[in-house]
């Protein structure tokens, strides 16, 4: 079912594209008087990468799908557009399919452009991919359709990465084209599924690319229905693991799993992220071996515990060996209306009260309720064991 899409991108509604494209034109006209004479005036042009074209201010916002092939990025963009059995869809399969750099933006019918004709049009912004050569233009292609997604955004399909292929054997700088559509991206989805996780030279490659775009990245871990919940956690924690140093963030990478294409879960899979498909049987494979999970690595990554702070796994083993797991509601059911929540008097006890404690015996005031008027704790203090 694809009504939710529609539905969580607003598809239905009339945007004011007069009043769009109107701003739009008097951002061109701001560029030209105001802005590109002083470039000019000192050949800013020669200095920076990232040229500046008129089809390059009136584009529409691009999405770029990355990552290894066959990961499901083209199955992606058909589940979007609704192309699936239909003569217009991406092609797809389980070898490697796309070898192109496919581009689906919008236009008043369906029909194909050859990627020598979009470079050479200067009304789009893709006239600077001609420095990249004749061999590089012939695995570009440009699918132009009538669809109320893509009179918003443009999407742009990638061959998908091969680790054990050299990159001359392409023909063409592929590092340097990824790099020239990244930097032009406004939002990027890097795809994996549960058989290709190996983080290779050219992945490593890829993300080092994506230094400083972290707030425009989104890791996917598509074909999520063909494992049980068991496995897919294992996967789940070797992701975020494998990726958690090659992003360039304080806090761990998100990674959003299910199954992009128009067809039913796989029967006996679960639809959400979560243990519920035999809860006590995952829980107790967690307190047997809590590294199979990636639990204490999760804890680090995600905290400033100290490794030598991580609590002994075998006496945790022999806890809920006599206190079952069932027996303790979660810490979302640990709070009331007027007592609030136990974590949160955790947290005020640690970056409040005991702070507050301390520095009224410090400066000799009278020890009273957590007030920083009655101790003069000054500046709210941080809880160094929690990653900002």
């Amino acid at each position: 079912d694809r009504s939710h899409i529609d539905e969580t991108l607003r598809l239905a509604n009339e945007e004011k594209a007069a009043d769009y494209a109107a701003a739009i034109q008097r951002l061109r006209k701001i560029y030209h008087t105001s802005i590109k004479p002083l470039e000019q005036a000192y050949k800013y042009n020669e200095l920076r990468q990232h040229e500046i074209s008129d089809g390059e201010i009136t584009s529409k916002p691009m999405v770029l799908f990355l990552g290894p092939w066959s990961v499901g990025k083209s199955s992606m963009v058909n589940y979007l557009l609704g192309l699936n059995d239909s003569p217009y869809q991406l092609y797809t399969g389980a070898e490697p399919t796309t070898s192109e750099f496919t581009v689906i933006m919008h236009g008043e019918k369906i029909r194909s452009v050859e990627g020598i004709v979009m470079a050479a049009d200067s009304s789009r912004s893709f006239s600077p991919l001609e420095k990249f050569g004749q061999n590089f233009l012939e695995k570009l292609i440009g699918i132009e359709m009538p669809h109320k997604l893509l009179e918003r955004v443009t999407f742009v399909d990638t061959p998908g990465i091969i680790e054990n292929r050299k990159q001359q054997e392409r023909g063409y700088p592929f590092n340097d084209v990824c790099q020239w559509f990244i930097d032009r991206a406004d939002l990027i989805f890097v795809v994996f599924d549960p058989t290709k996780l190996d983080v290779g030279l050219e992945l490593e490659m890829l993300f080092r690319q994506l230094k400083g775009r972290e707030s425009q990245i989104r890791i996917i871990l598509n074909k999520a229905d063909n494992l049980a919940t068991q496995d897919l956690m294992r996967v789940y924690g070797a992701l975020f693991w494998s990726l958690a140093p090659l992003i360039n963030v304080t806090e761990p990478p998100r990674v959003y799993v299910s199954s992009f294409w128009p067809y039913d879960y796989a029967p006996d899979t679960s639809h959400k992220m979560s243990f519920f498909s035999d809860p006590e049987l995952v829980f107790q494979e967690i307190v047997d071996d809590p590294d199979k999970y990636y639990i204490f690595k999760s804890i680090l990554a995600k905290t400033n515990v100290s490794k030598f702070d991580l609590p002994n796994r075998d006496a945790y083993r022999d806890f809920f060996g006599i206190n079952p797991i069932t027996n303790f509601k979660p810490l979302t059911a640990q709070c009331s209306y007027i007592g609030g929540c136990l974590l949160d008097k955790i947290e005020k006890a640690i970056t409040n009260e005991l702070p507050a404690l301390l520095s009224s015996i410090n400066s000799g005031k009278q020890p009273g309720l957590s007030s920083c008027e009655l101790t003069g704790c000054g500046e709210k203090p941080k809880n160094r064991y929690r990653k900002n």
